[in-house]
């Protein structure tokens, strides 16, 4: 368990209000998924031992998906991996432009010590250790031609870990990065390092110091992908576990884009091998698995990351791992970890007034509330728990066994459709049971 600073909590807190995933410090309320933890661990161990590797978390609407997922990615960078968080959007990423993925993914490139934008300090880390093994084989480092010796030794080791596969561009660029720190023009080099983040807003005099033209293509992005893993696990990072969240969005995408970002995902799961060390994990949906608007629909995806289950029985480890919903005792679990944790200057009160018997009022109350099925609303009740919490803290007078009414807060279109038991509405000029082509689209 992570030792929490009054920051995390504070954060855990204001996340929970307003319905979200707290981004760190969630270890500490994780309750009823260890087995979906430890195969997630059995996962990253894979990756920690060369393997490359992909895994899909499935779930309904409010099983904790993105609650896992992002208990995946602290995990991982406790362990030494390097990590990124994309949520999929039919705004601003369409997934088959794989360019747009690669920018996504080292925007939210992060690690321990630096949780976005990293990638400037993991070549930092890297440089610094080529330095280090320098002076340790006797070099001068204030010799005239060190820099040049490290230079040189970037170039082999770039050579060395992609097999020789690194766009020249993406040599050149490391390259003049290293170049610009040493001459001290940090602008330039941070503008390079913009650049091979896929940023398509650099300054065409910091290109034109790196001999480059244009931006990362979606032909190139994997290989740049590669590119930047490898120096991840030079600079001692264990590996990189990239989170593809709410992949269940590409089903509300018009046909021509989703048969192309579904396409795209069975290219990933196609190379997931031939990128050592590395761990994708997709979030979705049922039904983004299994109807034919979703992986149903393509034939070799779906054959490949096929859902097993016998009876109440699935393995974990499947290509899917299954998560299963909120029940009554679980949610009791994570209100109980939550009180211990909340900040107050009187413990006695805040826990003689929300009571173990008050929590199991209100789990009780909100199972009512929808209609008995509590798992699809995990996120009411933690809204309406730390609602309780903040109330006891800030008005003495104030006894929730008394005062307390349960209303139900407005709900979501996603909310009130799982709740209803409608079925999912169809993606836009929803194409019948058509097959997806199989195409390649990178």
């Amino acid at each position: 368990m992570s030792t929490l600073t009054r920051r995390d909590i504070d954060h855990i807190f204001e996340a929970l209000r307003g319905g979200l995933v707290p981004e760190r410090g969630i270890d500490t309320f994780a309750v009823g998924v260890e087995k979906q933890r430890n195969e997630l661990h059995r996962q990253l161990e894979l990756a920690q031992n060369g393997e490359g590797t992909i895994k899909f978390l499935r779930g309904g609407y409010g099983c904790g998906k993105t609650f896992m997922a992002r208990l995946a990615l602290l995990d991982a960078q406790q362990q030494g991996f390097a990590t990124s968080f994309v949520v999929v959007s039919d705004n601003d990423l369409k997934f088959h432009k794989f360019d747009d993925v690669y920018r996504k993914v080292m925007t939210e490139l992060g690690t321990a010590t630096c949780p976005r934008g990293a990638l400037g300090d993991i070549l930092d880390r890297w440089i610094g250790k080529v330095e280090e093994a320098l002076v340790a084989a006797g070099e001068d480092e204030d010799a005239p031609d060190f820099d040049d010796k490290v230079r040189r030794r970037l170039d082999e080791e770039l050579a060395s870990l992609t097999g020789g596969k690194a766009p020249q561009d993406f040599v050149r660029v490391i390259q003049t990065i290293f170049e610009l720190k040493q001459e001290g023009e940090l602008g330039d080099a941070g503008a390079l390092i913009s650049w091979l983040c896929g940023s398509g807003n650099v300054a065409a005099s910091a290109k034109k110091r790196a001999g480059i033209k244009g931006d990362i293509g979606s032909r190139d992005a994997l290989d740049y992908l590669r590119g930047v893993l490898e120096i991840a696990k030079a600079a001692d990072y264990k590996g990189l576990l990239i989170v593809i969240d709410e992949a269940e969005t590409i089903l509300r995408m018009r046909s021509d884009s989703r048969h192309k970002s579904l396409n795209g995902i069975r290219q990933i799961a196609d190379a997931a091998g031939s990128y050592p060390g590395m761990l994708w994990l997709f979030t979705g949906t049922p039904d983004f698995f299994e109807s034919r608007h979703g992986v149903g629909g393509l034939a070799p995806l779906h054959d490949r990351i096929r859902f097993l289950k016998q009876g109440r029985f699935a393995s974990l480890r499947q290509p899917q791992l299954e998560l299963v919903p909120f029940d009554a005792e679980r949610l009791r679990a994570v209100a109980l970890k939550l009180r211990e944790i909340f900040p107050s200057e009187d413990r006695a009160a805040l826990e003689a007034k929300v009571s173990d018997e008050f929590v199991g009022r209100l789990v009780d109350e909100v199972t009512a509330g929808f209609r008995g099925d509590v798992g699809v609303v995990p996120r009411q009740f933690l809204r309406e728990f730390v609602n309780q919490l903040d109330l006891v803290e800030d008005n003495p007078d104030y006894e929730p066994i008394r005062d307390y009414g349960f209303e139900p807060a407005a709900l979501s279109a996603e909310e009130q459709e799982v709740l209803s038991g409608a079925p999912p509405a169809g993606p836009p000029d929803s194409d019948g049971d058509e097959l997806i082509p199989q195409e390649d689209v990178w």
